[in-house]
Order: C-alpha cells, then sequence, then structure tokens
C-alpha cells in the first residue's frame, strides 16, 4: 500500500522545490519545502514514528511529575519526620516505572520506524532516479557521466534523505518545547520564563548555523559527485592507465578533487564546531542560573523543594533533546543538497526514442533511409541527405574511410539515436546491433547470450554454431555456465566479439547490425562467420522468416563475400554494387580497397 503512495506522487508537485530557489526565498522555506515532499513518499510510516516521538515527549514531561512527588513525599518526609509513607512510595514508584516503561516504548516505536521511513524513502527516490534514467534515450546518456549517473541515483539519493532521521526527534523536542513550557509557568512563573527563555535562544542559532553551513555542504556534495565521476572513469580505463603508466597522473588527478572536497567539508566542520560550543554552553548557564534563582524561590516559599528538583530535572532532559534540532539543522543543508541533484535528473523532461519514429518499411525491403541528415554539433555534420534501400534477405556491406559516418548510420538504424531531419523504415521483426567493443556482463556465458530472455537451448547452440563460438566454449571447463570476469575480461576480443554476435543470433532480429563485429577474428575465422551468416539468411529467406545482414568492414575478403556493397564517402552513399563491379569502375572505391590490403599486409 506504501509503495502505491509513493508511486502516484506527481513529480510535477515536487519540482518547484529547485525552481524556487531564487535570493528572494529563504533556505529555511527550501528546507520546509523538502520535509513536505520527501515525507509524502511513505506518510504511513512517518506518521507512526512521530507518534512515538510524540509518545515520549510527554513521558518525558510527566517523568518530572514522578521526581516531584518522590522528592515532596517520601524524601522531605523521611528527613521532616523521620518516616515512610509506603503509599507514596508506592504511588511514586509506579509513576517513575509506569512513566519510564511507556517513555521506553516510544523511542523504540520512534527509532524503529523513523530508520525505516529513511531507508525506504531513500528506495523509492532511487527507483524513481533509477527508472527516469533508464527511460532516457541513448542521445540523453552520451551527453552525462556515468559516474555522475551512479552518485545521483546512490549518494544523492541518500543524502537527501537525511533529514528524516532526526526528524521525528525533532517534532518530539517541539513537543516537548510546548508541554514543558506549560508545566513550568504552572510550577513557577518567573523560573519558567526564564527556562523557556533559552527556547528562542537556541532556535536561532540553528538558523544562523544551516544559513552558514549549507554552502558549504553544497559545495562538499557537488565535489562528490565529481569524485564518483572520475573514480568510476578512472577504474573503467584501468588497462589503459596500466599500459601508459599514468598512475601518478591519476593520482594526482583523484587528489585535486579529494582535496577541493576535504577543504569543504573542514569549512564545514569548523563552522558545526562554533555551533556545538555555542548549544553547549547556553543551556549549560541558564541552568546554573536557573538553580541559584530557585534556591531563592524555595527560601522564600514560593515553590517547593520537588518543585525546584522536578524543575531542574526537566530542563536538564530538556538539553539533549534541544542539541537533536541542531542536529536536524546539520542535516538540512547536506539533505538540501542531495535533492537539488537529485532533482536535476527527475526535473529533465523524458526524451523521445528513436524507435517510436522509425517506419515500418514496405514488403520485401529489410531497411531503408530517405534524405536522412545528423550532426553532432550544429559545426560537426556527419549525415547528409543519406538515402539507400536494403532488399530482405540481403548481406550487405557497407564501406568507406574513417570518420565517414558508417558508425552512425548504423545507431540510425537501430534506432539508438534520432536524426535531424528525413526517415528511416525498418522490416517488422527488430534489429539487432553488434558493436565492435562487445559487453559482456560478469554473469555467465548463458547469461550473456540469453539475457536471461526464454530462448532454448537448441537456438543458443545454433547462434553459438554460426558465430564459430562452439569450439571454445568446449575448452572451457564449465561451458556455458562459466562465469565471466568484469566486461568478459578472462576472453580475448575476438572471443567477446563472437560471444556478442551469438545474442543478437539468438534473439532473432529481423535485421543484424554488425560494427566492424569482426575486426579482432582472423581472416579464416571471419570468413567462416561471414559464410555462417549468408547461409542463415538464404536459409530463412526460403521459409517464411528472413535475416538481414549488414556488416561496417574493412577487410576486402570480407567486403567480397557480401551481395552488395554500399560506398559511403563524406556522410553520403555515393555508389553501391557487387564488391567487383564496384572496384572496377569507381576509382575512388578501388583506391580505397588498395589501402585496406597494403594496410594488412603491412
Amino acid at each position: 500500500m506504501e509503495n502505491d503512495v509513493a508511486n502516484v506522487i506527481d513529480v510535477s508537485n515536487i519540482s518547484d522545490l529547485t525552481e524556487n530557489s531564487s535570493g528572494s526565498e529563504s533556505r529555511l522555506k527550501e528546507a520546509f519545502q523538502l520535509i513536505r515532499v520527501i515525507v509524502k513518499f511513505h506518510p504511513r510510516l512517518f506518521t507512526i514514528a512521530v507518534s512515538g516521538a510524540a509518545v515520549f515527549a510527554i513521558c518525558t514531561v510527566g517523568s518530572s511529575i514522578g521526581v516531584r512527588w518522590m522528592v515532596d513525599r517520601v524524601i522531605l518526609i523521611r528527613f521532616q519526620e523521620g518516616r515512610l509513607d509506603a503509599t507514596a512510595i508506592v504511588i511514586g514508584a509506579c509513576l517513575v516505572i509506569g512513566i519510564g516503561l511507556v517513555r521506553a516504548a516510544g523511542v523504540v516505536v520512534r527509532r524503529s520506524y523513523a530508520g525505516r521511513t529513511e531507508w525506504r524513502t531513500a528506495e523509492s527516490i532511487t527507483n524513481r532516479v533509477l527508472d527516469h534514467v533508464v527511460a532516457q534515450p541513448i542521445a540523453w546518456h552520451r551527453k552525462r557521466m556515468t559516474g555522475d549517473i551512479v552518485a545521483r541515483c546512490g549518494v544523492d539519493s541518500d543524502a537527501s534523505v537525511s533529514i528524516l532521521a532526526p526528524l521525528p526527534f525533532a517534532s518530539s523536542v517541539l513537543v516537548m518545547m510546548l508541554v514543558s513550557s506549560v508545566w513550568m509557568l504552572s510550577v513557577d512563573i518567573p523560573l519558567g520564563v526564564l527556562a523557556i527563555i533559552v527556547f528562542p535562544i537556541l532556535l536561532m542559532l540553528n538558523i544562523s548555523y544551516q544559513k552558514r553551513i549549507d554552502r558549504f555542504y553544497a559545495l562538499a556534495q557537488d565535489e562528490l559527485g565529481a569524485l564518483s565521476q572520475a573514480v568510476h572513469e578512472s577504474f573503467d580505463g584501468v588497462m589503459v592507465v596500466k599500459s601508459f603508466g599514468a598512475e601518478n597522473r591519476e593520482t594526482e588527478r583523484l587528489a585535486v578533487i579529494t582535496s577541493r572536497l576535504r577543504n569543504a567539508r573542514i569549512e564545514a566542520v569548523s563552522v558545526r564546531s562554533m555551533f556545538e560550543a555555542a548549544i553547549d554552553a547556553i543551556p549549560s548557564l541558564i541552568n546554573i542560573t536557573l538553580i541559584v534563582l530557585g534556591a531563592i524561590r524555595v527560601k522564600s516559599g514560593a515553590m517547593s523543594v520537588g518543585d525546584l528538583t522536578s524543575f531542574i530535572y526537566l530542563f536538564t532532559l530538556l538539553v539533549f533533546p534541544l542539541r537533536i534540532i541542531g542536529y536536524l539543522f546539520s542535516e538540512i543543508p547536506h539533505s538540501v543538497a542531495g535533492w537539488r541533484r537529485v532533482r536535476e535528473v527527475l526535473d529533465e523532461p523524458i526524451g523521445q526514442d528513436p524507435n517510436d519514429v522509425i517506419r515500418i518499411a514496405k514488403t520485401g525491403v529489410a531497411l531503408s533511409c530517405a534524405n536522412i541528415n545528423y550532426s553532432h554539433t550544429p559545426d560537426n555534420s556527419v549525415l547528409r541527405d543519406l538515402s539507400l534501400e536494403i532488399l530482405s534477405g540481403r548481406t550487405v556491406a557497407i564501406v568507406g574511410a574513417t570518420g565517414c559516418g558508417k558508425t552512425t548510420l548504423l545507431h540510425l538504424l537501430s534506432g539508438l539515436i534520432e536524426c535531424d531531419s528525413g526517415s528511416i523504415s525498418v522490416q517488422p521483426g527488430g534489429v539487432g546491433l553488434v558493436f565492435q567493443e562487445a559487453f559482456l556482463f560478469a554473469e555467465s556465458l548463458r547469461f550473456n547470450i540469453t539475457l536471461d530472455s526464454p530462448i532454448t537451448d537448441t537456438q543458443v547452440n545454433n547462434s553459438l554454431r554460426i558465430a564459430e563460438c562452439t569450439e571454445f566454449i568446449n575448452d572451457l571447463t564449465n561451458g556455458l555456465d562459466t562465469i565471466m570476469g568484469e566486461r568478459g575480461v578472462s576472453l580475448s576480443g575476438g572471443q567477446r566479439q563472437r560471444i556478442a554476435l551469438a545474442r543478437a543470433i539468438a534473439h532473432n532480429r529481423a535485421v543484424l547490425l554488425l560494427d566492424d563485429t569482426t575486426s579482432a577474428l582472423d581472416p579464416a575465422t571471419e570468413a567462416r562467420v561471414v559464410n555462417n551468416l549468408r547461409e542463415m539468411a538464404m536459409t530463412l529467406t526460403k521459409t517464411t522468416n528472413t535475416t538481414t545482414v549488414v556488416i561496417v568492414a574493412s577487410r576486402p575478403s570480407t567486403i567480397a563475400l557480401a551481395d552488395e556493397v554500399l560506398y559511403m564517402r563524406n556522410g553520403q552513399i555515393v555508389d553501391h554494387a557487387r564488391h567487383d563491379v564496384l572496384y572496377t569502375r569507381n576509382s575512388d572505391y578501388r583506391e580505397l580497397i588498395n589501402a585496406f590490403e597494403h594496410d594488412r599486409h603491412e
């Protein structure tokens, strides 16, 4: 039920948090907005925690009544009259023990449900951020660092709810302040007024502290995100760092960020230490004053010893809870800083999925493009008025010099990115894209092929045969159940490419797009793989299904196996035909193939 409540919270109702952080709005109001927002995620748990805190607060004040009873009815009578009042002892003991037990129960409820509220809310916020990130198209992810996204899903989400832990206790402090103020004024007005004066003083200290420390916490949270981003990038490129002996450079780069993080936190600790000293000193001074003035009031007969004892006892009990208000205010900047970074992700609209604008190709056509244009930036045009048509069941090679737009074209055809203009049509049955840099999960080989989809062993084995994986998998001790290291580090580059290809084949896509997928294979293995793909396409063409294979290739022997070659230059398809025809009639194409061949020999 609580999850349902959390899921129906409208994001539009909470997006005003960052929008309202203008100079005209106080940071304290921003903190109240944050509290209002995060409490809505799991209101039932929070209400129980606050209820337990309220019971604790009332019993804390009530315990002073038991103390007054024991002093006036038991201790003083014993000293003054030399006798013990058994009834008074029993009543006093029942008061003290009973109130103590109820107070303890309130503490248990408050702490248990405050913790559950905090971590359930952190889970809900993290899930919401993850859902939002996953829903964004590839173009959105390309503009952001992985480490920064990870920080916002983890560190920042946790930081945004850190205010929830002290919040129920802080609410009990407010109840204690109200109830104890009434009780102390009813016992003795002069001492009550003096004791109550400390409340607004401490509140003003807390507000002043929050304003001073806010910028340091915000800076520290930003630097923490930058550190997470840099560490993730450094670990991700550990092979490059090791290969080029750049460990010292990476260490220095991370040291600069950590030094900025350290400085921000040192400043925050300095401000906090001054605040802690003040919040310790003021109640202690007030307590001393209460004892002196209280003794004078007792001597004058204005109050009893029991009244003064319970008064001092209650005020002493209130000192520590009042410090929790300080803890709450110290967490506010931390939570607000984390929440701002979370909101930066949640406030971004979900981009359009390029697959939503891809049309269905006409019968007999696997892929077609009409006048598509694409630019990475306004000054960097990649594809210009490109048009093509690939028939179903064909094996087609895309050939061109480095930087002519081959990979970008495959990304457009697969729906990973959206073209600036023009239209793309694809045969029903889906597109499978195999990247040159094959990515494998740190799971079993079987999982890396099926991705936990309902794919039969027959399909898996057939895909392994076509991708020429059977032999090296049989050599593994656990075969398909072998667990891969991170990114498949235990396999060679060529083996990883073939596993990635087998994955695409096993998922039975109508079109296979291979982005130089066989570049790490030796010529003989590559020829067998391409021939297997051609045979697969021709076999399926004879049945009700068709498979079209589009290969970005630079090896002349592979290019020669294709049914058709699309020659790209400067972001356009400038010629297309069989390899031998193109080689004969197109001098630019011939020069490129000769260069490829020369590079192979070199």
